[in-house]
Order: structure tokens, then C-alpha cells, then sequence
């Protein structure tokens, strides 16, 4: 088979200058993708592919909120299965932890609110080895998977689904990776010394004293709790039904072929990597399209002064009036336009400066050569975006992910963290948004 495949390539490149018509074989690409943002990433290497001539197929749930079930790019798989997968529990969490620091609730409230999120993992995590297990038990389905002869999986381990399909159909395993079920993608594939490398949401650095390095280990003792009780379960009870009983699901788990790793270190701290591992962060962004016609006419009429834009991401629905009126006061007060990505009530305080809009062409605002700073709250995809546009941040951090981004940034002197719970109209304004801009 080895000599095989070197005669073909010794055939390709003698035959190729005589050829006056290129042909590309291209593969077969079976994807089992993650909802929310993460399919934002995952759509753009299914493009990617497809531009290619590769053959895509993704299997989605039916109750998927992301994922078109038609597409020019790929063909779709519908399951006969809801996983609970859709953004209302996120909207609700996203705003009663804004309430609760706004106001000062106290640790109970936040308690049961963490409890919650804790719960809705739980289920969202036994709902999609539910899926799994109902995959594995349709034999048309299976058979089918088998007659398609696809050549690989590509999966985001963020949720554990995509792992035992490649493993079950016998299928190289590849990654598009930016977190998995046990956290931060690196924990799983490289070795990663808790003295020097930071674990989210710890908001520390590199360079860490006795204390933080004691709070970096109680973060990664906890995360491995979280995963041994609400996460890793599920995913080892499908193992001990369908594999072998000495296996492992993170056994599988580190046995994927290849890590595209959505994190560069541009970006990221020192830390050990391994070769099966490809940093494609900021893979999504592309230069700027031109803006619609109303936008840059908006955006034209700053004058030397720029714009600001800001947009913090689809969880955040609505604003507390308080905190909104605070930012659009501050925004009045601003030489610059302002466009913002906002839903509710009007703030009083809006000045004629500020261009309410429901949504923006993001990339291409920031891409714009008028744009001066981006207000955001810290998800990946903005934040290398504006990286990539040489754009300066704002970091309203909130959950997850968010406020290590932005202390990233800080750090490396690209932007500026606020605390988004005890922020004022003059905190906003003074010393930040000023000196961020000049």
C-alpha cells in the first residue's frame, strides 16, 4: 500500500505539467459540531473545505438553534433527538448575574444561580450522550455512516459526542479545539506545569507569586470536580457500553490525530505543546468588506475623530437601565460616533453622537480605517478580530472565558479591563475611553 501511494505521487508530479486540467480528489469529512459561537468557527472551516472540493456532511440535533439544516456548504443529518441546546438558559444566566452584582446580591443568590448553571450542563451533557446512544443504535444509520466512507471526523471536543462516533466508526479523529469537556484544550493534550501556566477563568499571568499559583491549583482542582461529577459520567457510561471495559473515554479522548487549536501566541502565555497540535487562532478573521451605505455614511460623519463600536455578543439581550443610561452618557460626552450593538428600552441619556443598531457588521467595522476602539465583553472571536484589525479593546468581561481574554489583552497592552458590576458613568469616561483613544 506504501509503494502505492508513493507511485501516485511520483505519477502526479510527472504527469503535471502535461496537464491542462486540474483534478482534486477531495475527502469525505464527517463533522459532529458544537451549538452556539463555536459553530461560528467550525462554519468557516466547513467553507473552507467545501471551496476545496471536499464532501461535508454534519450531524446535528433537532432541536439545533445555530445550524442550518440546509446549506450549499454541506449536507445535513438530522437526528431524531433534542439535546435542550438553545440559547434562553444562557440569556437568563447571562442577566441574573449582571442583577446580582449590580446590586450587590448576596453569596445565596449567587449560589443557586452557579447550581443552576452547574444543572443545565449536567443535562445538556446526558442529552448528548443520549443522541450518541440513540445514534449507535440505529443500524439504517450506522450502515449508512459506513456506505459514505468517510475519511474523517472533525468534531469540537467541547462536547464529548464527536469522540465516540470517530472511535465507534473506526474513523481518524480531528479536533477544532478551543475548549473540551475537561476545560482549556491544552490541559488535555500537552503537559501543562500549574506554576507558570494559568488556568480560565483565573485571570492570572505567567508570572505568578506563592498565592496565585495556591489559587491557579484550587481553579484546576475544581475544574477537575466539575468534570468527574457533572461532565465525565455521562460520556463514561456510553465507553463501558460500546467499547471495551478497559477503555478509557479519556483514553480516546487524547487519542485524537490532530488538534487545530483556535489559540495563538500572539495570544496565549508560554506554555508545552505537542506536534499534533495546529494554532489557527484568528483563522475566522478576513480584511473588511465594504461597510452598507447607511454605516459609512454614519461612520464618514466623524470626521478625524473615528468611531467607536460596541457589542457585547448575543447573550446579552438588554442592559439594566441604569448601566445603559451610565455607557450612553459617557458616550455623549465623547468627540467620536458610537455604534452600538443594543436591544431594550432607549437610554435617556443617549446623545445624537450614538447610533442604536440591532446588528453590525463587526469584522468589517473594525476593519474600517475611522474605527479608534471596540467596547466588548471579551469573547474569543472579537477579541482576535480586533487584534487582527490593530484595533484597541474596552473589556467588559462577564462569564467564562471572557475575563481572562481581556486581562490577556491588558497585559500585552492591546486594551483595558472594567469591571462591568461596579462601573459609573465617570469610570467609563475618565482616564479610559480618553486614553485608550488618543
Amino acid at each position: 500500500m506504501e509503494d502505492f501511494i508513493m507511485f501516485l505521487l511520483f505519477a502526479t508530479v510527472i504527469c503535471l505539467p502535461t496537464s491542462m486540467i486540474p483534478e482534486v480528489l477531495g475527502g469525505n469529512v464527517l463533522v459532529f459540531p458544537h451549538e452556539g459561537s463555536h459553530w461560528v468557527n467550525m462554519r468557516v472551516l466547513i467553507e473552507e473545505l467545501h471551496s476545496r472540493r471536499h464532501n461535508v456532511t454534519v450531524v446535528q440535533a433537532a432541536d439545533s438553534w445555530y445550524i442550518s439544516q440546509t446549506s450549499p456548504h454541506y449536507k445535513s443529518i438530522t437526528l431524531d433527538v433534542a439535546v435542550g441546546a438553545n440559547d434562553t438558559f444562557f440569556h437568563h444566566f447571562v442577566t441574573e448575574v449582571v442583577k446580582i452584582k449590580r446590586h450587590q446580591g448576596n453569596a445565596w443568590s449567587r449560589f443557586g444561580l452557579d447550581s443552576e448553571l452547574k444543572n443545565n450542563f449536567y443535562e445538556l451533557h446526558r442529552k448528548i450522550c443520549e443522541a450518541i446512544v440513540h445514534m449507535f443504535e440505529n443500524e439504517d444509520l450506522m450502515e449508512s455512516f459506513q456506505d459514505s466512507k468517510f475519511d474523517i471526523v472533525l468534531t469540537d471536543p467541547a462536547n464529548g459526542g464527536g469522540v465516540l462516533l470517530a472511535h465507534r466508526l473506526g474513523l481518524p479523529l480531528v479536533f477544532n479545539a478551543r475548549w473540551t469537556v475537561h476545560g482549556e484544550a491544552h490541559f488535555a493534550v500537552a503537559p501543562s506545569p500549574l506554576s507558570y501556566v494559568p488556568l480560565p477563568p483565573s485571570e492570572l499571568s505567567d508570572k505568578m507569586n506563592f498565592i496565585e499559583r495556591v489559587k491557579n491549583l484550587l481553579f484546576y482542582i475544581m475544574r477537575m470536580h466539575l468534570y468527574k461529577q457533572v461532565v465525565g459520567p455521562h460520556y463514561s457510561a456510553v465507553v463501558s457500553r460500546y467499547f471495551d471495559q478497559d477503555t478509557d473515554y479519556f483514553s480516546l479522548f487524547q487519542a485524537a490525530d490532530l488538534w487545530l487549536m483556535r489559540v495563538d501566541f500572539v495570544f496565549e502565555y508560554p506554555r508545552p505543546t505537542m506536534p499534533n497540535v495546529i494554532y489557527i487562532g484568528g483563522f475566522q478573521c478576513k480584511p473588511a468588506k465594504p461597510l452598507p451605505e447607511h454605516l459609512e455614511e454614519f461612520v464618514q460623519s466623524s470626521g478625524e475623530h473615528g468611531v467607536i463600536i460596541m457589542s457585547l455578543g448575543t447573550f446579552i439581550a438588554e442592559l439594566p437601565q441604569d448601566l445603559a443610561d451610565q455607557i450612553a452618557a459617557a458616550f455623549a460626552k465623547m468627540s467620536q460616533k458610537v455604534i452600538w450593538r443594543y436591544k431594550g428600552a432607549k437610554p435617556a441619556t443617549l446623545g445624537n453622537n450614538t447610533l442604536l443598531v440591532d446588528w453590525m457588521p463587526q469584522n468589517d467595522l473594525l476593519g474600517h480605517p475611522k474605527t479608534k476602539l471596540f467596547v466588548a465583553h471579551g469573547g474569543t472571536n472579537g477579541v482576535q478580530e480586533a487584534l487582527y484589525h490593530g484595533v484597541p479593546i474596552i473589556g467588559l468581561p462577564l462569564i467564562f472565558d471572557q475575563p481572562d481574554n481581556v486581562h490577556r489583552l491588558e497585559v500585552r497592552g492591546a486594551g483595558k479591563v472594567l469591571d462591568f458590576f461596579t462601573m459609573t458613568e465617570e469610570i467609563f469616561f475618565q482616564g479610559n475611553l480618553e486614553e485608550n483613544i488618543a
